[in-house]
């Protein structure tokens, strides 16, 4: 039998109980892949109120563009602004823009997407074109004989003004994805883009019968080669009073999806998914949050959605050294230029969403930007990909014992064979046509890559007064320092001694962990690690 509660015990649980009802009582359906404004308001879903920001938009411009990586949240937006300015005020009622917003007028919205399906030939572009000019025809109860692109979307606004005795509204969702789906093919992208181009034309001839406008997609194509002189397209991507219009912020996390914190570790969501930046308020990805709280499962859900190949390609194509991703610099003409054929890695990074703006400085008119990974998913996730790509032979032998397991070990012996067989799948073609330099980078990329891919606090050149240290790693109490060597280019036991010479163990001296120096050599002849040393250092109250 079991001894019975006391009083106070009891409280505590009838309390905990009454809590959890009430969270109960509160809790909402998730908006998973919903991108109908109309369908979440009706159906008892979640909804994070955006639409200060569309009537600061209406209020403050007429004519903008914006970027956002994929599953942003950019689709619900749009429509969020079509069923506004269609007049729908049951939609709105408790939201922000509910008394502030004229419901007596209802404009005309002409709605483009080209989200879905793919576009393999520019006549296969202007077939969909037209389907979607006829597809708001329809709705707008309207009819145009217009053959070519440019007529027949001129045609649309100015019958739709005419009948509705209002200027138009014009949406244009994905505006880049018949460009961005043929990356591969740099000669049909660069049809597709002059395809798109004779349709966006057409906002600049028509601005006098248009009331509003937003084209939104992932990437920041040159307006001179899409827009044709479209000035009056105001970017808000990089804006600070616009960093939160997509996505959710921390504050919506603890208000709007309260009820769905309870069981799951805060700081964890912050670490995993908070942190995409565009000078402003920082966000999560909503589909990312949407899915942990749908599973209660910390996993890389964005991530999984389709990461290109041609992001991967672009980067191992070009030997990014992938330590220098923790660090990236750029100008805003960098970061927002994307050219079909001519990509800069950093503007694909940022734009589609793997680096965001950490912080930036004025350096006369230019301003300068520090990127960074928003978060643990991104970093960890990215680096396990290139890592895929980078060693070709996986490790399958189910004999080798894991990462983690030597390290939480100090099993050094152990860790040497581990990463020695990582290495053991370089093809011959790859050393050949590599210089030393590159050599040294490659294989201190793959070492990184495996460490990230884990999820393992880890710095790639760790400065200090005396130099930049390779790698620190810090795990399971103990800080394990490397330095990267190709004995081609040193005299052999330079690794391990130029951590000694420089002190680069100093800075972490007093922390009360015990220190591990650990030099890596490797040789280009033999195509492997040929030097592994170590030397370990108990660290107690500041001493060796």
């Amino acid at each position: 039998m079991h001894p019975a509660s006391p009083p106070s015990a009891l409280a505590g649980i009838m309390a905990r109980d009454l809590f959890s009802a009430r969270i109960a009582m509160t809790r909402k359906k998730l908006p998973i892949g919903i991108q109908s404004f109309a369908k979440i308001r009706e159906g008892d879903y979640y909804y994070i109120d955006k639409t200060p920001y569309a009537l600061r938009l209406i209020e403050e411009g007429k004519c903008y563009f914006l970027s956002r990586p994929r599953r942003f949240g950019k689709s619900l937006f749009l429509d969020t602004l079509g069923e506004l300015f269609q007049g729908n005020e049951a939609l709105f009622r408790g939201l922000d823009c509910h008394g502030k917003w004229d419901w007596s007028v209802k404009y005309p919205v002409i709605r483009i997407s080209f989200g879905s399906g793919v576009q393999q030939t520019r006549d296969g572009l202007t077939q969909r074109i037209l389907e979607i000019f006829h597809e708001n025809e329809q709705r707008l109860g309207l009819e145009s004989v217009a053959a070519s692109v440019p007529g027949r979307f001129a045609n649309l606004i100015l019958e739709a003004e005419r009948k509705f005795g209002q200027r138009v509204v014009v949406l244009v969702d994905e505006y880049d994805k018949p460009i961005l789906d043929n990356l591969a093919r740099p000669e049909l992208a660069r049809e597709m883009r002059d395809g798109l181009h004779d349709l966006y034309s057409v906002v600049k001839d028509q601005d006098a019968h248009i009331q509003f406008a937003l084209l939104a997609g992932v990437s920041r194509l040159s307006k001179v080669n899409i827009f044709s002189g479209l000035n009056n397209l105001f970017d808000i991507t990089i804006s600070p009073a616009y960093s939160a219009i997509c996505g959710y912020t921390d504050h919506d996390v603890d208000t709007v999806f309260a009820p769905e914190l309870p069981g799951l570790d805060r700081e964890e969501i912050r670490d995993w998914y908070n942190g995409y930046n565009w000078t402003g308020e920082a966000v999560y990805n909503p589909f990312d949050l949407l899915l942990l709280f749908d599973s209660r499962e910390f996993s890389p859900y964005w991530f999984e959605t389709g990461t290109p190949t041609f992001l991967l390609d672009v980067l191992l194509d070009q030997s990014i050294y992938l330590p220098d991703l923790e660090q990236m610099t750029a100008t805003d003409i960098l970061i927002s230029s994307f050219e079909v054929g001519d990509i800069h890695p950093i503007a694909l990074l940022f734009q589609t969403g793997y680096l965001t703006i950490d912080h930036f400085e004025s350096l006369g008119a230019v301003r300068q930007y520090a990127l960074r990974f928003p978060n643990r998913e991104v970093r960890s996730s990215l680096y396990g990909a290139l890592l895929q790509r980078l060693r070709p032979q996986q490790i399958r032998d189910a004999r080798h014992p894991s990462l983690y397991s030597v390290l939480r070990a100090n099993d050094f012996a152990g860790l040497r064979e581990l990463i020695t067989a990582c290495f053991a799948g370089i093809p011959a073609d790859w050393h050949r046509k590599n210089d030393v330099g590159e050599y040294e980078g490659y294989y201190a990329s793959v070492f990184y890559a495996y460490f990230i891919s884990l999820g393992l606090d880890v710095v790639a050149e760790d400065a200090s007064s005396t130099g930049r240290l390779d790698m620190a790693v810090r795990f399971n109490g103990h800080v394990y320092l490397f330095e990267f060597k190709v004995v081609e280019a040193f005299p052999e036991g330079r690794a391990l001694q130029q951590i000694k010479d420089r002190g680069y163990a100093g800075k972490y001296r007093g922390a009360g962990q015990p220190i591990h120096l650990i030099g890596v050599e490797f040789s280009r002849d033999k195509r492997n690690i040929v030097g592994f040393e170590v030397e370990s250092l108990a660290d107690r109250a500041g001493s060796a």
